[in-house]
């Protein structure tokens, strides 16, 4: 099973065809942010969905008390870069709320159910994010 760096070296190494059907066959991308302090580039595997045409994913962090570093960086500079197997491009973040965001949360907890339980070990709302192509 493929996990962090590794994960996102072997996606980019063969355009996904390797690390894009994760675990209980959900789909991966890989989410490349600007670091907030650093200002370089921070790559990140995710779990999406794809949504009329824009992608989405949820900022769980395993059910942590704070959000991921991922989710820090794409609020503090929504023009990310994304890639879905061999389709490399920029999107804009940007959090959903509201109804939207129940909606694409069924969406994504239907692909990996943890996120349910995720959602019962934190008090904050787990964000999820829409990256909208540019």
């Amino acid at each position: 099973m493929l996990f962090g760096d590794e994960h996102v070296r072997r996606y980019e190494e063969t355009n996904g065809e390797v690390g894009h059907d994760w675990e209980k066959g959900a789909p991966i991308l890989v989410l490349t942010t600007k670091g907030r302090k650093s200002g370089e580039d921070r790559k990140f595997a995710l779990i999406y969905q794809e949504v009329d045409g824009d992608h989405v994913i949820v900022a769980s962090k395993g059910g942590a008390p704070n959000h991921p570093g991922w989710y820090l960086n794409l609020v503090a500079n929504p023009e990310v870069k994304v890639q879905v197997k061999a389709d490399r491009f920029t999107a804009r973040a940007r959090t959903a709320e509201g109804e939207e965001r129940a909606k694409l949360w069924e969406r994504l907890a239907a692909v990996w159910p943890d996120y349910d339980e995720y959602r019962k070990k934190t008090d904050r709302e787990i964000p999820v994010v829409v990256l909208e192509r540019v």
